[in-house]
């Protein structure tokens, strides 16, 4: 059953904003994305990105609109994870089975790359433009250069707000009576750096690779682009012994590179100077309820459940956001209110499951990561899982590389953890790890 086309506004030209509009266009509703921001495509990058891990749940959206091959043209598929541990030789993690990868891509490229898609598709982008307001019973929404000065009105059907974490569609929402609201900085920041090709043009580290280097309270990212470089992201305190706020000049953060990072020597120039040239950007975990209001407005992405990024689930589960809200309206197409409850209801546990798991990747990359027992737990796991595959699917598999909820991904893997703190309080564990008697306790602690 085909939808009525109706005028639709969406406010964020970001990835979910123009994903969504190529999704609506194609169900022939007439689309207006609003961006308070210039157009992406004719400015430089902001210098405040980490690199997109595009997985299942991102390729999945793509697919239903026919843009899976397109994006690939744009990404490099990471196998494993590169451990530059201190003191101990450079090793790789698988992340899942041999063909399993997440996909790197550059935010600025795929930006771009799904606004031009959008516009092919007959979207109107309206750049340099800023929603102020919006009336939501009559999806109005108000327009203009400043707060004070005159506003231009515009009259749609129904208003889609994917214009992220501090979204002005849901400011609106929130003045409403019974609208729940929570945002949760976390005590770390982080700051882009680069890693520059090699004058050739190849990558100077493995490209197949998502490379860390953990450092307990701090760590280095790295992951490839298509033109030779690697996009990388400091996360540290604000504060500290070691942290943004310690560092002022180049002499000491000469000394923090070469101290803590001594195989990123040869970029240590260009390091720095990223270093003093981009900015210091904080991560927050925001959520929110309800989504929507009756048939005229909704959330989608950020603006309604952003979160951390050490999952690398954001794009993901905003693209799956569009998923799931796609195949309500066209369960409902004539009762967008009653699509919209069902979508919200729909997402609301797995986004919140997401936020959870997301602040745990933090602990466990930035710091348990160069633990030895740790890494025992993570061994027997993936040996136990490589045997009993019915029984035991790694809670980064079931996020990473499935559709399943992540709700449930969450619970299993509390779960696994569960018996895996009794396999690794058993006696002499580390001689006999691989042994048949842990298997079976693991067997028996499963039924």
């Amino acid at each position: 059953m085909s939808q009525s086309p109706k005028d639709i506004a969406i406010v964020g030209s970001g990835l979910v904003g123009s994903l969504l509009a190529i999704y609506l266009r194609k169900e022939g509703h007439k689309v207006t994305v609003f961006d308070r921001r210039p157009d992406i495509r004719t400015v430089e990058f902001s210098g405040r990105s980490i690199n997109l891990a595009m997985s299942n749940r991102g390729w999945n959206a793509l697919q239903q609109v026919g843009l899976e091959d397109e994006i690939k043209k744009i990404a490099i598929p990471l196998y494993q994870r590169a451990m530059h541990v201190d003191g101990v030789p450079l090793y790789y993690q698988k992340y899942g089975k041999d063909d399993e990868a997440i996909w790197s891509t550059s935010r600025g490229l795929l930006n771009r790359k799904m606004i031009d898609l959008a516009e092919a598709e007959g979207t109107k982008f309206r750049f340099s433009e800023k929603v102020w307001d919006v009336d939501l019973p009559e999806a109005k929404i108000y327009t203009g250069e400043t707060e004070k000065g005159v506003w231009e009105e515009y009259k749609f059907d129904c208003v889609f707000g994917c214009d992220g974490a501090f979204s002005r569609v849901r400011h609106k929402m929130q003045r409403r009576s019974r609208f729940d609201y929570s945002q949760e900085f976390i005590k770390v920041g982080y700051k882009e750096l680069s890693i520059l090709p090699n004058e050739d043009g190849t990558h100077k580290l493995d490209k197949h690779s998502f490379h860390i280097w953990p450092r307990g309270k701090f760590m280095l990212i790295a992951m490839p682009n298509i033109d030779g470089s690697f996009t990388c992201t400091l996360f540290m305190p604000f504060e500290g012994d070691i942290s943004f706020e310690s560092i002022t000049n180049k002499a000491e953060a000469k000394d923090f590179f070469s101290t803590h990072f001594p195989n990123v020597m040869p970029d240590l120039d260009n390091l720095i100077g990223d270093f003093f040239k981009n900015p210091t950007s904080a991560m927050v975990t925001m959520k929110c309820f309800p989504w929507t209001y009756w048939d005229k407005a909704v959330l989608v992405g950020d603006s309604a459940h952003a979160i951390v990024p050490f999952y690398g689930q954001g794009m993901n589960a905003g693209f799956e956001d569009i998923y799931v809200l796609a195949n309500m309206l066209k369960k409902y197409p004539d009762n967008w209110t009653l699509a919209f409850e069902e979508y919200e209801k729909e997402r609301k546990p797995n986004t919140d499951a997401i936020a959870e798991l997301s602040y745990r990747n933090f602990v466990e990359m930035s710091s348990k990561t160069a633990d030895p027992m740790f890494l025992l737990q993570k061994k027997i796991e993936k040996k136990f899982a490589a045997e009993y595959p019915e029984k035991w699917l790694p809670v980064y598999s079931r996020v990473t590389f499935s559709n399943r909820p992540y709700a449930e991904a969450l619970a299993l893997g509390d779960e696994q953890e569960a018996i895996m703190k009794k396999i690794m309080q058993l006696p002499n564990i580390e001689e006999k790890w691989d042994s048949e008697e842990v298997t079976n306790k693991i067997i028996e602690l499963l039924k």
